[in-house]
């Protein structure tokens, strides 16, 4: 994983923290005084373009309706393709979560 060059004690905190958090209000006030717009921004759209990706949207149409960059949209798909299969089961447990 290229994440493990960040791998430590400042990056497990970063995660329990995340972890932590109780609902999508805590995580709307957490994100708002962790990071700027843009990159709460760039962290939504990349996850939007994974499902757009898996529910198999030209990418015309993911960068028409997301506005993400095609070398985003490629950035996703690449991880969609040979990452750590991260993108798929957060989208699967986010959509079980809706049907229940």
């Amino acid at each position: 994983m290229q994440i493990d060059k960040l791998r430590g004690k400042t990056l497990d905190q970063l995660f329990e923290a995340i972890l932590s958090l109780q609902d999508v209000e805590e995580c709307y006030r957490f994100f708002d005084d962790l990071a700027t717009m843009n990159e709460v921004q760039s962290l939504a759209q990349r996850l939007e373009v994974a499902r757009m990706l898996e529910e198999g949207h030209t990418y015309h149409k993911i960068e028409t309706d997301t506005g993400a960059s095609t070398a985003t949209i490629s950035r996703v798909k690449r991880s969609l393709n040979y990452g750590n299969d991260m993108y798929t089961e957060v989208l699967d447990r986010v959509q079980s979560y809706k049907t229940e």
